[in-house]
């Protein structure tokens, strides 16, 4: 079992910046490759950003790319998510996942082949 919590979450203006992180616990963090993905009202839940196991390869939405920088520390079991110039449309429910997949960047932004997930931290950002 993996648990994952998020934080960081919170009410920011358009063009601000805000860090989610979120902690690991459980089996061994460095195994597995990490993502954050978001939920809008009414909206699917869609992939964000993604990171392989060392922290070596990232994979980004386009919406986000430039903007999101995804990063990890296995010594701490930590994954952090960045995001600046923030935007109205990046209004979500932001959530972190897990899982032992094998690194390919057709496969890290779909949402069914990550097996752990966090409850979910609300980012709004106001215009």
């Amino acid at each position: 079992q993996v648990q994952l919590v998020e934080s960081g979450g919170g009410l920011v203006q358009a063009g601000d910046s805000l860090r989610l992180s979120c902690a690991a616990s459980g089996r061994t963090f460095s195994n597995y490759a990490m993502a954050w993905f978001r939920q809008a009202p009414g909206k699917e839940r869609e992939f964000v950003a993604a990171i392989n196991w060392s922290g070596s390869s990232t994979y980004y939405a386009d919406s986000v790319r430039g903007r999101f920088t995804i990063s990890r520390d296995n010594a701490k079991n930590t994954v952090d998510l960045q995001m600046t110039s923030l935007k109205p449309e990046d209004t979500a429910v932001y959530y972190c996942a897990a899982d032992k997949l094998r690194w390919r960047t057709a496969l890290v932004g779909i949402r069914s082949e990550y097996y752990y997930w966090g409850q979910g931290t609300q980012v709004t950002v106001s215009s």
